[in-house]
Order: C-alpha cells, then sequence, then structure tokens
C-alpha cells in the first residue's frame, strides 16, 4: 500500500513539472507545432501568435490576444525559437 502511495506521488510530480517547465508552440509561418522547453515555469501550455506573419502592431489587437503575443514573444521569440 506504501508503495502505491508512493509511486502515485512520483507520477504526479513528474506531471506537474512536464507541465511547468515543457510547452508547445505554433510557428508563427509555417503554423507547424514544435515541443520545447521553457525558461521558467508557467502553467501555459500552447503558445501561438495572434499578429503571425502580418503588419499588424501589438496595440491593434485585444487584451488576451495582447498577453498571448506576449507570452509567445518571451518564451519562444526571445528564446531563438521560431526562426
Amino acid at each position: 500500500m506504501k508503495k502505491k502511495i508512493i509511486l502515485g506521488i512520483f507520477i504526479f510530480a513528474t506531471l506537474l513539472i512536464v507541465r511547468l517547465f515543457c510547452g508547445v508552440y505554433v510557428h508563427d509561418e509555417f503554423a507547424g507545432k514544435h515541443f520545447f522547453i521553457k525558461h521558467r515555469p508557467t502553467l501555459k501550455w500552447t503558445f501561438f501568435s495572434p499578429i503571425g506573419m502580418s503588419d499588424k502592431k501589438i496595440e491593434e489587437l485585444s487584451k488576451e490576444e495582447q498577453i498571448d503575443q506576449k507570452y509567445f514573444n518571451e518564451f519562444v521569440l526571445d528564446q531563438g525559437l521560431s526562426r
């Protein structure tokens, strides 16, 4: 019984760490999905760019889209991914 509890805690901790430090981004030009390791923990799993390859500016987006774009910039563009 004790081994099952320890195994359950270990599996839960492993899944939580993967959730916090891994993610998937959608390439802003080719729309392919790519797995990556995050530089800091966050619960957000999927990162995408609402602007994409258009000429829009971040000020023209809605509040939710601005937040998504800032996350995409921080976790994908600033880390050298999506080139």
